[in-house]
C-alpha cells in the first residue's frame, strides 16, 4: 500500500512539474503559445509575400505572444506603411511593432 502511495505522488510531481515546464512567462512562450505565433509568423510572411508593392525579402519577420515584429532595410516610408497594414489584417495580430528602416540613397 506505501508503494503504491509513493508511485501515485511521483506521477503526480512528475505530472505538476511538467505542466509548469510548459506554461509561459513574461520572457518565454509555453508550447502552445509557440505554435500559435509560428502560424502567425507564416501567415504574415504569406500576406506580405502576396502583396505585389512590397519586397518580401526585405522584410523579417518574428511574433512573441501575438506581437509581431517587422523589421529589415525598405525603399520607403510607403512600403514601411503598407507593411505594418498587411500585418495588422493577418488574424491572431495582437499588434505589430515597426523596426524597419529606410534604405540609405
Amino acid at each position: 500500500m506505501k508503494a503504491l502511495k509513493l508511485i501515485v505522488a511521483i506521477g503526480m510531481a512528475f505530472a505538476l512539474i511538467t505542466s509548469v515546464g510548459c506554461a509561459s512567462t513574461s520572457k518565454k512562450e509555453g508550447t502552445g503559445e509557440y505554435m500559435d505565433d509560428s502560424v502567425i509568423t507564416t501567415k504574415v510572411k504569406a500576406a506580405v509575400f502576396n502583396e505585389p508593392s512590397l519586397k518580401s525579402a526585405e522584410i523579417n519577420v518574428e511574433t512573441f505572444k501575438g506581437v509581431v515584429q517587422l523589421s529589415g532595410f525598405v525603399n520607403s516610408q510607403e512600403d514601411i506603411n503598407k507593411a505594418i497594414a498587411v500585418a495588422g489584417r493577418v488574424s491572431g495580430v495582437k499588434s505589430v511593432k515597426n523596426d524597419m528602416r529606410l534604405k540609405a540613397k
